[in-house]
């Protein structure tokens, strides 16, 4: 049976954080000058929020993804501004060379064989193309993963696997925990804790509850990223040879050399 990602996947009109919108809208905005001009590819693109903004600095957007309803939600927002695809990330079915730059946001923990991935990601990116990788950051003490995920790359791991592969690693994060409000800060040993004993629910509902309790109101998920959703804050220079402990989100911009 295929996965169900809609189970693990934020769509328009959920309940979900402010900090939740401003990370989502800020990955987004650190794309865009990457993306200026581009032939881009975003794979996992769901239900595709970014692809609006991605698409109106881009030469040419295709957003990806391997879940139909996703796509459905997409399509029924953007209508035929956007080329959406059923794609699967290890077998992206588009010519070699054909991209300058690929994003995979919050979705490469979901790939179940990163070799035939990144492997892909050279097949397809032009020389000097630049693979876009935005992901949780594991190495937190209180981390907890999605269900339905495989593995997950901390900062020296994106450095050394995409490193090997011909890679030019530059990694940044993103929501330093230290900024975040005093209840979470509070809660951040608590959730740990639910976590290693496998107490935090996997249902969009219960979810929604749990991040009431944590954040406290709820907003709703955005169809669409645009230039107001958030304040633009650029990441942080990460090292690479270290795990990062201080921040939520990792960003990984690697350059095919």
């Amino acid at each position: 049976m295929a996965t169900d990602y809609v189970s693990v996947t934020e769509v328009s009109g959920d309940g979900v954080t402010e900090e939740q919108v401003q990370r989502l809208a800020r990955r987004y905005y650190w794309a865009l000058d990457f993306c200026s001009g581009k032939d881009v590819l975003e794979v996992g693109c769901g239900a595709g929020q970014g692809a609006g903004i991605l698409a109106s600095v881009a030469k040419s957007f295709v957003g990806g993804d391997v879940s139909v309803p996703l796509l459905d939600l997409a399509r029924s927002h953007y209508g035929d501004r956007i080329d959406f695809r059923h794609l699967d990330a290890l077998d992206l079915a588009v010519p070699d060379a054909s991209f300058d730059i690929i994003a995979i946001f919050e979705a490469l923990y979901y790939v179940p064989d990163l070799d035939r991935f990144f492997a892909e990601c050279r097949r397809v990116l032009r020389p000097g193309g630049k693979l876009l990788i935005v992901t949780a950051n594991k190495d937190l003490y209180d981390f907890n993963p999605s269900e339905h995920s495989y593995r997950y790359l901390g900062v020296p791991e994106l450095a050394l696997e995409l490193g090997k592969r011909g890679f030019e690693v530059h990694l940044y994060g993103d929501t330093p925990v230290n900024t975040v409000s005093l209840r979470q800060r509070i809660l951040r040993p608590v959730k740990a804790a639910a976590s290693r004993l496998g107490l935090i629910p996997n249902s969009m509902q219960a979810k929604k509850l749990l991040k009431r309790f944590v954040f406290g109101g709820l907003v709703h998920m955005p169809s669409e990223i645009t230039n107001q959703t958030a304040l633009n804050q650029a990441p942080t220079p990460l090292d690479p040879t270290k795990p990062d402990t201080t921040h939520k989100v990792i960003y990984c911009a690697a350059c095919l050399v």
